[in-house]
């Protein structure tokens, strides 16, 4: 059989589905595996891996369907880390064994993923990383530190990025892996930062034995598999589809109908301004997916991640000095460990201080902005005294 090619084709797949499992009477999470098995999970996919080797512009038809009949969705808030970092990473490195084996529970919610990228001497710089991963037989024996880790505390795996070879420069001695967080050795600990939660977490890792099978991409070869992770992961944070007036502009836009005692021109002027400014984001991010519909992720992923971040900043922070006095109240100083971000549900004081990560999480503001003007608009790239030094002889 044929990929389908139109709207009609795939609405017909979709009619089968719910003729065979009814949303009304199916348990959730067999309605979702049958999903999966039907191709219509990401339809772009190929056959057996949750797709039909579909153009990816038919997703949305899928996903359309599916709400209207009131089917249930896979939580992609909570399972964002999966989706949008590990799957297309485990897509383009795994072997057929890993794809088959760990896919099909990460769309379906079965298993949550985390990334154990940064360390606390390799953020920004990633490729500084220490981590180190020795070879025993069939295992690797992983030892090292890893922070920022979200959803750490309830993930069943994670996307690990290791340094297995310490005499060549620091980009050509790092290798790729799938890490199971209930190894022995693997210790999850809460960092508690400015919103009062600790919705991330630091994980130690003490000979925590990983199988070669679970390496992505060749030995030496783990900034190439990083790359295609960093991307993506940038895209899904800055790029999502929302509606008009969606997310901190709707929020923010909402507190000025509701409070017409706090209208002044100079603040008319300022919230038209964010108002364009986040359509024109909007917008910018429905061309991203289109391109990425036929195509594949490039540059463009870290330019709206860049804008999203100074924009919900300058979002929460003008609600914070529009409300003046209740903007700063702030009653959710808690020490809890959600799953989940919400910036919609939350206290203005809330949004204001977590906003503040916004331009750290996925990649610094800085270190976009070194891609865009190296990638995109074609500037020389800063000088590099490290790039031919072994790893083992960079500064600490």
């Amino acid at each position: 059989m044929s990929a389908p090619t139109t709207p009609e084709q795939v609405r017909g797949l979709v009619a089968d589905l719910l003729a065979a499992h009814d949303p009304a009477t199916t348990d959730r999470l067999e309605f979702l595996r049958a999903r999966w098995d039907a191709g219509l999970a990401w339809v772009n996919f190929p056959v057996g891996l949750g797709g039909l080797g579909a153009p990816r512009a038919l997703q949305p038809v899928v996903d359309a369907e599916l709400a209207a009949a009131g089917a249930p969705d896979n939580n992609p808030r909570r399972i964002g880390i999966g989706l949008g970092m590990a799957a297309p990473t485990i897509l383009a490195f795994g072997s057929a064994e890993v794809k088959q084996r760990f896919l099909r529970p990460l769309w379906t919610g079965e298993e949550v993923w985390c990334q154990l990228f940064s360390e606390p001497g390799a953020g920004s710089d990633l490729a500084a990383l220490g981590t180190r991963a020795r070879r025993d037989g069939d295992d690797w024996v992983v030892t090292g530190q890893k922070v920022w880790t979200s959803q750490a505390q309830t993930a069943r795996w994670a996307i690990l990025v290791t340094r297995t070879d310490p005499d060549v420069p620091k980009h050509a001695g790092m290798t790729y892996f799938l890490c199971d967080m209930r190894a022995p050795g693997v210790d999850v600990r809460p960092l508690r930062q400015i919103t009062g939660e600790a919705e991330f977490n630091e994980v130690f890792l003490t000979d925590v034995r990983i199988p070669d099978a679970h390496r992505l991409g060749a030995v030496g070869e783990g900034w190439k598999v990083a790359q295609t992770t960093l991307m993506n992961e940038r895209v899904a944070i800055g790029g999502r589809a929302t509606p008009r007036e969606g997310g901190m502009v709707g929020v923010v836009a909402d507190t000025w109908r509701a409070r017409p005692e706090l209208h002044t021109p100079e603040a008319l002027d300022r919230l038209t301004a964010l108002w364009v400014e986040s359509e024109a984001l909007r917008l910018a991010g429905a061309r991203l997916r289109q391109q990425l519909a036929v195509g594949s992720v490039g540059p463009e992923g870290s330019a709206m991640k860049l804008a999203f971040a100074r924009l919900a900043q300058e979002l929460s922070g003008f609600e914070v000095e529009l409300l003046g006095e209740d903007g700063l109240r702030y009653r959710d100083w808690t020490m809890v460990r959600p799953e989940v971000v919400d910036f919609t549900g939350r206290d203005a004081g809330y949004r204001y201080l977590r906003a503040k990560g916004n331009s750290i999480e996925g990649g610094t503001s800085e270190i976009l902005r070194n891609i865009i003007a190296e990638r995109v608009l074609g500037l020389p790239s800063e000088p590099r005294v490290d790039k031919d030094v072994a790893w083992k002889d960079l500064p600490r």
